[in-house]
């Protein structure tokens, strides 16, 4: 049966490893996870149930790539799905919604804060749906690679809108990650489909390379085979954009890609890329998942990946047609102080906890609502560190996530206010006349106002909206939702701030631990003197029979070991001061030592929006020198006020 459908609507022959037994799960009832490497084909698994399941297949995917590039696989073969993102217009979005509604679609592809938005979920209780896929699904645990603080939540979204079976799809997860997100979806240990690592058709190279040869080793590679797909992975994006240039300037058909651009520039880059038209791509880790180009035969990590799940997943993206891919490693220890900066940048001060749960602490009934760039910024709190707070919260019984609402809903007109008041009778009639008086127009757009309409008609907001989504579906008007706002409940106020504080705390602080380890436990990856491939198999739980492979740098009796850093200059007091002084003097208040520290160190805090931060001399004058160091050296020669707490 499912080899019969298998060529109906994907023309597939036969099952990659491992896809029909996880279809079968599905198709039986089941829940299941699907743990396959990079290209191995884990999107079939909920791409052929969703054809054959009753009602749709929501699909959670974390980045826009994902949904685009599945996207066009599906609708090429005439099957009915959509995704939900911020790109669509109001139309398209609409259209959606009512295809969804009226189980038109078979799969739907959604980011996971899209669970928390107040259109959505009006509309999704709407909804039949059959499976939830959770793409990506190492982001749910919080030791992995990938950690998303929101994908804590959907077990709870699953029980809320009663979906009844999951399926978690991943290609990097060690034997604990995958034990930690199966066991918060319930999932037997039975049901988790684990089909190995292993790829022969890729050469692990390890090429010590000082950070000055880098970009003329780069070319010596590209040079051999201009034409050949190839992906440059870099830490930074202003790399990104310099290896890229350099290429150029060398007649290699290059482009930069990264999370800076605007979204349509990506987009523009990615098509290109896969249709063949560009050939390199220089990219932070913003590139890569979910592309589907079975011909890449290139991937260079022109600087260190940040893990070894990041490096199992990058390098799987070459030779998915089996054909021999190199995937070279510049090795130099220079990038590890950047490496651990983005990790040290993302702990907030024991201060700014304090802050976060004094406003909980202090807020006048039981559901607490904020705006989250407003918090991050008042708290200087980063946003991903800032929802991990919030998860932690949750956990310590202290909030519980409830939704997030429009704080402003604007609308056009297509047809006179009167006109639509008329296609009504009776009490709808009077209700609705209501809604229209409660807004204000000016020139284009109209203004709810919720307050007005509620307190002259005494009815609830959720009345109001569902009015409002009705008209626009009719297309009666044109409808905005903007500022959104999180909505928690405050399940208890009565915790010892100081105590709470400190506990929290102790929570990033070993996060950051954890951070620090892996990439020195990646470094010692890299050099161990063993078979690349059977210890990266290893790491992952899969045990090669054979001690060596034949086609990694130790197979090869290469040399595997890092380039030392280049000698970094003493730091200069005499240099420094002056970019002190001048921050200490624009940043006020927010001159504390770790921000001072993050400053020079060029890690964005939120505060530095307030004061123009990287317009100042000195912003990421630093960022090559370890953070531990430029904080002992910033503490030793100047003392900087600090905000004033009763945290011990």
């Amino acid at each position: 049966m499912p080899e019969k459908e298998l060529k109906k609507h994907f023309g597939f022959d036969t099952f990659k490893k491992g896809q029909k037994e996880v279809i079968s799960k599905i198709l039986d009832g089941q829940s299941a996870a699907a743990i396959f490497p990079t290209g191995a084909g884990k999107s079939l698994c909920y791409q052929l149930p969703a054809m054959l399941l009753p009602a749709m297949t929501l699909v959670v995917s974390p980045l826009l790539s994902l949904m685009k590039d599945q996207l066009d696989f599906l609708t090429a073969r005439g099957i009915p799905a959509a995704r939900l993102d911020s790109t669509l217009d109001r139309d398209e979005t609409r259209r959606i919604f009512d295809a969804a509604r009226k189980g038109e679609l078979k799969i739907l592809m959604i980011s996971v804060e899209r669970f928390k938005n107040e259109r959505f979920r009006h509309h999704l209780k709407n909804m039949a749906v059959s499976l939830l896929v959770i793409d990506e699904a190492h982001c749910i645990s919080e030791w992995g690679h990938n950690f998303r603080p929101e994908y804590l939540n959907l077990p709870f979204y699953r029980d809320e809108f009663a979906i009844p079976q999951a399926l978690l799809l991943t290609a990097t997860a060690s034997p604990a990650v995958i034990a930690d997100m199966s066991e918060k979806f319930g999932i037997s240990r039975e049901n988790v489909v684990v089909t190995g690592f292993y790829r022969k058709n890729l050469f692990l190279k390890i090429t010590p390379a000082p950070e000055k040869n880098k970009k003329a080793l780069l070319l010596e590679r590209l040079r051999k085979d201009p034409a050949a797909p190839t992906i440059i992975y870099v830490t930074l994006q202003k790399t990104a954009e310099a290896v890229a240039a350099f290429l150029c300037e060398n007649h290699i058909n290059a482009h930069a890609y990264h999370a800076g651009m605007e979204n349509r520039e990506r987009e523009t880059i990615q098509n290109r890329f896969m249709d063949g038209t560009l050939a390199c791509i220089a990219a932070t880790i913003a590139f890569g998942m979910g592309i589907d180009k079975s011909d890449i035969r290139r991937v260079i990590h022109y600087d260190l990946p940040k893990s070894i799940e990041n490096y199992s997943q990058e390098i799987g993206r070459a030779g998915r047609d089996d054909m021999p891919a190199l995937c070279e490693v510049f090795a130099s220890r220079d990038g590890i102080p950047v490496l651990e900066n983005f990790i040290y940048g993302d702990t907030p001060d024991k201060t700014a906890v304090y802050q976060v749960l004094r406003e909980i602490q202090q807020n006048q009934g039981f559901v607490w609502e904020f705006k989250l760039n407003r918090l991050s910024s008042g708290t200087n709190i980063r946003l991903l560190p800032l929802k991990t707070l919030l998860v932690y919260l949750a956990m310590e019984g202290v909030i519980r996530p409830k939704m997030t609402y429009f704080d402003q809903y604007v609308f056009k007109f297509a047809d006179r206010g009167k006109d639509i008041i008329e296609r009504f009778t009776g009490e709808r009639k009077t209700f609705v006349a209501a809604v229209f008086s409660g807004c204000e127009t000016k020139q284009i757009w109209t203004t709810v106002d919720f307050a007005a309409i509620a307190s002259a008609y005494k009815t609830d907001r959720q009345r109001i909206v569902t009015a409002l989504e009705y008209f626009d579906e009719k297309g009666w008007i044109a409808l905005q939702a903007r500022q959104a706002v999180e909505v928690y409940d405050i399940m208890t106020q009565a915790f010892d701030i100081n105590t709470l504080t400190k506990k929290l705390h102790a929570l990033f602080v070993k996060k950051e631990a954890h951070g620090i380890q892996r990439i020195h436990q990646m470094i010692g990856f890299f050099e161990s003197r063993a078979c690349i491939s059977r210890e990266l198999a290893a790491y992952f739980g899969e045990i090669l029979t054979e001690d060596t492979c034949g086609h990694c740098s130790f197979c090869q009796n290469e040399k595997i070991e890092f380039a030392p850093p280049a000698p970094r200059p003493p730091l200069s007091a005499q240099k420094i001061d002056p970019w002190i002084a001048e921050f200490v003097k624009t940043a006020g208040d927010h001159a504390t030592e770790s921000n001072l520290t993050r400053f020079l160190c060029g890690i964005f805090s939120p505060t530095f929006t307030r004061f123009k931060a990287k317009t100042l001399p000195g912003f990421g004058a630093l960022e090559n020198y370890p953070f531990a160091d430029v904080e002992k050296w910033v503490q030793a020669r100047q003392k900087i006020s600090r905000p004033k707490t009763s945290v011990a």
